[in-house]
């Protein structure tokens, strides 16, 4: 009897160890492959050429922008060719992912500043151009450095009201991103 309850337990114990050693087997093998396949995939960083997919909402969920069946956007990580903050929070991620993200106003382009809402004569615009809704280009007083694009915001009996605020300025912006590609950083 006792030699039975022996070999029970050796048996029972051999059992568990098999079973114990086959299921962390088959647990550590699902987590090990996607971790060494998605490390082994270009990941965004500086300098990283990246191809991604947008849709753009404000606040209420109201559509902004989207290529979304159309060709995607393609930019350089690091290099200031989208919002900052929708760049700070692409970096790291790899092709095939998707994200959400929020971006306050200072992040994306700034808040609304009053002081970029002018009102001038009349005859310092030309008569075509007098319509609320008429994107203009202006330059800074010395007539040098890059065009400033203002928005004919009101038109008043001698004046009118210009704003050289982006059209998105202010507003807390909602992107839906998929990465598309990520092409690594080349040496230069």
């Amino acid at each position: 009897m006792l030699k039975t309850r022996v070999a029970w337990i050796l048996v029972a114990t051999l059992a568990m160890a098999m079973a114990m050693g086959g299921g962390l087997a088959l647990a550590e093998s699902p987590e090990k492959e996607p971790a060494k396949a998605k490390t082994a995939d270009p990941v965004i960083q500086n300098g990283s050429t990246v191809q991604l997919e947008y849709t753009l909402t404000d606040k209420d969920g109201k559509v902004l922008d989207t290529n979304k069946g159309q060709e995607p956007l393609t930019y350089t990580q690091g290099e200031g060719q989208i919002i900052p903050g929708l760049e700070k929070a692409l970096k790291g991620l790899h092709a095939g992912d998707q994200k959400h993200v929020v971006i306050p106003p200072e992040e994306a382009y700034g808040p609304f500043k009053q002081e970029a809402v002018i009102e001038i004569p009349k005859e310092r615009i030309p008569p075509d151009s007098q319509k609320v809704g008429t994107r203009l280009m202006a330059r800074n007083q010395q007539g040098n450095g890059p065009p400033i694009p203002i928005l004919v915001k009101e038109v008043k009996e001698k004046t009118i009201v210009l704003d050289a605020n982006h059209p998105l300025a202010g507003m807390t912006l909602t992107f839906d991103v998929k990465i598309v590609s990520v092409a690594p950083t080349t040496a230069k």
